[in-house]
């Protein structure tokens, strides 16, 4: 899976929207620019984190759940495995276009 279709895929879970919403090449030409993707996966994991840490505050104090805790736990797992798998396909085109003689 290539870095941008997993942006795409995750922006996709975040809005409950079919990750192949839109056809082809005229999709990638209107919509947000890879950049943009990344930043909004970022602060979305960002977001998910500080709401998993709130939770688990408040679940110290006794005023929260279990099951909270361990929702919003998973959730800010899943946003940084997905900003890391990300990361890596990055790294690796990094890398290939890096190999490529001039």
């Amino acid at each position: 899976m290539n870095p941008l279709m997993a942006a795409r895929a995750y922006q996709a879970i975040q809005t409950g929207a079919s990750p192949a919403g839109e056809a082809g090449g005229a999709a990638a030409a209107q919509g947000p620019g890879f950049g943009e993707l990344l930043q909004t996966v970022m602060s979305s994991a960002t977001e998910q984190t500080r709401a998993a840490e709130t939770q688990m505050a408040s679940a110290v104090q006794g005023q929260g759940s279990l099951i909270d805790v361990v929702t919003a736990v998973s959730s800010a797992e899943a946003s940084l495995e997905t900003v890391m798998a990300v990361r890596d396909q990055v790294i690796q085109a990094y890398q290939e276009i890096m190999r490529m003689p001039i």
